[in-house]
Order: C-alpha cells, then sequence, then structure tokens
C-alpha cells in the first residue's frame, strides 16, 4: 500500500469510526528515587514457619536432572529423533518417484538407530529414572514408530 494512501485511509477512519478517548496514562516511574536501603526486587522468605502462623510465600519448584551422561545421551537421542523425522518427511515428499525407495530405507535406518539408542538407554538405568525417561520420551518414540509405519505403506 502506498505510504499517501495509507495516511488517507487512517484519517478517513478516524473521521468515521468514533473510538472511545483514553486518559492519559499515567507513567510508572516513581516520583521519588529509588535507593539501596528501600528497594528489595525479592522479598525474603521468613525463615521457618515457627515464627508466624502464616505459611510460607514462596516455594521453589526443583526439578530432578539425570546424571550428566544421561543427559549427553538423551540429547543425542533427540537429535537423532530430528533427524529420523526429516528423513521420514523427504521419504513421504518422494513417495511417488524413483527415488523413494532409497529414501525410505535411510529413513528406516535412521529410525532403527534410535530405537536402539532409546532402548540401550532404557536398559542401563535404574527403575526410577528409567519411568521418567519413558515418561518423557515415551511419545515421541511411538510417535516415531507411527511415522514409519505410514511410510511403509
Amino acid at each position: 500500500m502506498h505510504p499517501r494512501t495509507h495516511l488517507s485511509l487512517c484519517k478517513f477512519l478516524r473521521r468515521t469510526i468514533p473510538f472511545p478517548s483514553h486518559p492519559k496514562p499515567q507513567t510508572l516511574i516513581p516520583s521519588k528515587p529509588i535507593t539501596t536501603k528501600s528497594f528489595h526486587p525479592f522479598p525474603t522468605p521468613p525463615t521457618s514457619q515457627s515464627s508466624s502462623n502464616k505459611p510460607l510465600l514462596f516455594q521453589f519448584k526443583i526439578f530432578r536432572s539425570y546424571n550428566s551422561e544421561t543427559d549427553k545421551v538423551v540429547d543425542e537421542i533427540n537429535l537423532k529423533f530430528a533427524e529420523a523425522r526429516e528423513e521420514i518427511e523427504m521419504a513421504m515428499e518422494s513417495r511417488e518417484t524413483v527415488y523413494f525407495n532409497e529414501e525410505a530405507e535411510c529413513a528406516r535406518g535412521v529410525v532403527k538407530q534410535v530405537l536402539e539408542m532409546y532402548d540401550g538407554l532404557l536398559e542401563k538405568l535404574p527403575e526410577k529414572e528409567r519411568g521418567g525417561i519413558q515418561r518423557s520420551m515415551g511419545l515421541k518414540i511411538e510417535q516415531l514408530k507411527a511415522e514409519l509405519e505410514q511410510l511403509n505403506e
């Protein structure tokens, strides 16, 4: 749209459509200066609940992290998962071409690698960590299997 036309259109709309007027916005800047003694960006939580009847105001949620070796393997699986999805997508796009068999075979190979890595990780982990990994990655693995089945049809 030409800039001049845009301005004309804005002026026309302002004249024809009554927009409600709003009061002047108030500033968010405080009128008195903030000093280091008066400004606390994060209030300190009470140290114990026995000193007052009020419950603690702050609860910190701690996310359980696996050991660094497990995290590395999970990251590798996630990268391979993304690669497998791309390979499946490329194979699906070449479905009616002469390249389909080659693309499909490559996708099957990458999916097989992902499944082997995932199963190998589950075998190494204790029961408690295994459940967490299955909850976090199980649906993705099932999705990958379903996409491979669509490719095979």
